[in-house]
């Protein structure tokens, strides 16, 4: 701001504070401008050359208050030239109000003056409604006169079905009522009141017999509309007749709605029981016809295996009617009924309900597939609403599903859970059976690949199989949900079969020598084969599974293999455990003096295992090949735990060599036994008949000194053996001097190598007896 404007503001301080009084803001802005001005003014000028663009800045400041100035001065005019106009406008209204009230005040007082003329009106307007009442009466005493008689003829009309023409004499009184009341009506109104309430009592009296016939035409109509299907087939006419007097009653209806109800000013009421609304009756006693149909049916009639039987007839009895419909109904009613769709959704609607009280009663598995079946496959088939004439009806009336998909679902485990009962009870049937079989007093049965087996695996695999396949009829879903609950059940079966073969195992044990327990072995081996039949089955029924349901039904899927191995396991366990009572008479014989001199009891022994491994071939693969190695296995563990025994301590190197080379004829004996293992199975990794020839060779080493090397080799291939195992071999020499023998077991301490990944034990199952010694020193070893 210049110096000049400031001069010319501060010139009148008067002036200002006169403004400020009037307008607060006014001051308030000014302030604030006056401090925006001295803070800009202090930016500008903070330096002393800088006042040389005073000039400058003062001459720009100049120029926009002066357009400030213009602008303020050019809005001023053009609100004081608005105001000026409306002010002009005010005093035209002004002036037109008074006129009108003028107007008003002239009008008034003639008013006022006619008064006296109309009050001698007055007795001719009485007159004029005397004279059109009795007017009325005149014209209407020949209708009134015949009423009765209308009414009877049309009862009789009504009671012979001859409808159109009774609805005709119907519609002729009707409109005589309607007219009669219109006309009191009028009457009253030029009377300047109501109808009176004892004239409308009066016509409604007159006329009772009107109502009571459309009651009965109304009741002769529904009859017909309900037997149209059978009327259809023999006469359509009264149903014709039916259709044509809905039609008649629908337009009037609409007539008189449009007339007296619409929006043009016409305040005659509607008559007596309008609207009747019998298109909208026809087609819900349609509806009711068609539920009829359906709560005929009986309850104990579709009990039981006859449901499928009640389903088929439903499906008959619909696409008969609906044949009816299309083909006979549809040409006797206009287009815009739509009567084959109208059938369709009342048969659909009452389908529904129907099944819907079926799907409540506490059904068999069978019951519930013949439900799942007709409403999934037959229902939307071509034979049934899939026919092509069908379909577009189907999909214009928009139809929901028969059963909803959570009543789906909840049948579905229904069927699943009756099944499952079922199953669990015959696998239970089946398994006291497997457990009969194992006291007879013959063989198992054998195949046609000579394993044996037994009627077990068969029951099962029938029943599991057809089972899925059953489901698989009504959808994946339901094959899934039934293959699932199949193998919970068989996990079941196998841990009660595991228990069963425990409990054999010990009735066995009990009386080893019983003739009830004479082919024990034999069914041992067929419930080894019984598992495999059962793994491929569990197998091929998992192979069915959709792969998304696969753990979708139940947060623990079943585990039916890992049952099946427990149960296989525990067999052959057991078949093993009876080796072992085989050769346990013979078994204290080895690796004695007789033993060392004759060669016995190794000839009865391998005949044993002959019969055995003979016994085995009967086993199916792979299983056949696990009991052979396990059967090599207790051989040799055997074996050396006899040698472990030091039953024979050799007492000088030709025994040493005797001993070794016994221990190689009976290792070679061995070998031919179990040569068959090299071409029918994977050979393990570590041999254990190799072990034999490895403690000769420890056995018949002629220098100690050596020992130290021997014992070190046989630990790496053996990780397993322990110094005590080592300590017997070494008194079985029985020339190893104390300082050799510390020499070998410091060495064996030192370097115990970790038993590598795979290995199977040997010498951990082979327990050594502590040896006896008199004293202790306290070493460091020995501490």
């Amino acid at each position: 701001m210049s110096a000049g404007d400031q001069k010319s503001v501060g010139d009148k301080p008067e002036d200002r504070v006169s403004v400020a009084e009037v307008w607060p803001e006014v001051a308030r802005a000014e302030c604030l401008a006056r401090g925006a001005a001295l803070k800009w003014a202090s930016g500008v000028f903070c330096r002393p050359e800088h006042l040389e663009r005073l000039s400058q800045y003062k001459k720009r400041e100049s120029q926009r208050t002066t357009s400030i100035h213009t602008r303020l001065k050019s809005m001023v005019q053009s609100y004081l030239e608005g105001v000026g106009w409306g002010l002009e406008q005010l005093r035209e209204a002004r002036t037109e109000l008074k006129e009108v009230s003028h107007a008003l005040k002239k009008a008034g007082l003639e008013s006022n003056g006619n008064t006296d003329g109309v009050k001698s009106l007055e007795r001719l307007r009485e007159v004029s409604i005397n004279h059109s009442q009795l007017l009325s009466a005149v014209s209407n005493l020949p209708r009134l006169y015949s009423v009765r008689s209308m009414v009877l003829e049309t009862e009789r009309l009504v009671e012979s079905r001859r409808l159109l023409e009774a609805h005709a004499r119907l519609m002729d009184l009707e409109r005589w009522q309607d007219d009669i009341l219109w006309q009191l009506h009028g009457a009253a109104g030029l009377a300047g009141s109501a109808l009176s309430a004892e004239d409308q009592e009066l016509v409604d009296t007159y006329f009772s017999g009107v109502g009571q016939l459309v009651d009965a035409l109304g009741k002769e109509l529904w009859a017909v509309v309900s037997s149209a299907l059978a009327l259809a087939r023999q006469n359509p006419t009264p149903f014709v007749s039916a259709v044509r007097i809905v039609e008649r009653e629908e337009v009037l209806d609409q007539a008189l709605l449009e007339e007296r109800g619409g929006t043009r000013g016409n305040t005659r009421p509607l008559p007596p029981g309008r609207p009747r609304c019998w298109r909208a009756s026809f087609f819900q006693v349609l509806e009711e016809a068609v539920s009829a149909r359906f709560r005929s049916v009986s309850y104990l009639h579709t009990r039981g295996p006859g449901l499928a039987g009640h389903l088929s007839a439903l499906q008959h009895g619909i696409m008969a009617d609906l044949a009816t419909v299309r083909h006979l109904l549809e040409h006797c009613v206009p287009s815009h009924y739509r009567l084959t769709g109208a059938y369709l959704k009342a048969s659909h609607r009452c389908l529904h309900a129907h099944l819907a009280q079926v799907s409540s009663w506490d059904l068999e598995s069978g019951e519930i597939f013949a439900v799942l079946n007709w409403v999934l496959h037959i229902y939307n088939s071509p034979d049934m609403m899939g026919d092509p004439e069908l379909v577009a009806e189907m999909e214009r009336e928009e139809l929901s599903p028969l059963i909803s998909s959570e009543g789906l679902e909840q049948l579905q485990n229904k069927y699943v859970q009756s099944v499952r009962k079922s199953v669990s009870e015959w696998m239970h049937k089946a398994l006291q059976v497997e457990l009969q079989d194992w006291q007879r007093d013959q063989e198992p049965d054998t195949d046609h690949e000579g394993f044996y087996h037994t009627s077990l695996p068969t029951i099962i695999t029938q029943m599991l199989e057809e089972n899925a396949r059953v489901a698989l009829m009504i959808g994946d879903s339901l094959r899934d949900q039934t293959i699932q609950m199949g193998l919970y059940e068989m996990e079941n079966l196998l841990n009660r079969f595991r228990e069963a073969l425990v409990q054999f195992g010990k009735d066995h044990r009990r009386d080893p020598s019983s003739n009830k327990n004479k082919f024990y072995l034999h069914y041992l081996l067929a419930s080894i084969s019984n598992c495999i039949i059962l793994k491929q089955s569990t197998e091929s029924l998992r192979q069915q599974q959709s792969s998304r349901s696969v753990g979708q039904f139940s947060r623990t899927p079943p585990n039916p293999l890992a049952a099946l191995d427990r149960a296989v396991r525990r067999a052959c366990r057991l078949v093993m455990d009876q080796l072992q009572l085989d050769l346990q008479p013979l078994l204290p014989g080895l690796l004695t003096r007789p033993w060392l001199v004759q060669g016995d009891p190794v000839p009865k022994l391998c005949h044993i295992l002959e019969h055995h491994l003979e016994l085995y071939n009967c086993v199916r693969p792979p299983c056949r090949q696990r009991l052979q190695e396990e059967a090599q296995w207790l051989m040799v563990v055997e074996y050396v735990r006899a040698l472990m025994q030091k039953r024979l301590v050799c007492r000088n190197t030709e025994e040493r060599k005797q001993l070794a080379q016994q221990m190689v004829q009976d290792e070679q004996h061995f070998r031919e036994i179990f040569q068959g293992l090299d071409g029918e199975g994977s050979e393990p990794e570590v041999n254990p008949l190799a072990l034999l020839p490895v403690l000769a060779d420890f056995i018949r080493l002629k220098d100690p000194g050596m020992l130290t090397l021997e014992v070190s080799g046989l630990a790496a291939k053996y990780p397993d053996i322990s110094e005590e195992h080592v300590s017997v071999l070494l008194d079985i020499r029985g020339d190893v001097s104390r300082d050799i023998r510390g020499a070998v077991l410091d060495l064996l301490e030192q370097s115990a190598p970790p038993l590598p990944v795979g290995y199977r034990p040997i010498f951990t199952d082979i327990l050594v007896r502590p040896s006896t010694l008199a004293f202790c020193l306290p070493t460091a070893k020995c501490a």
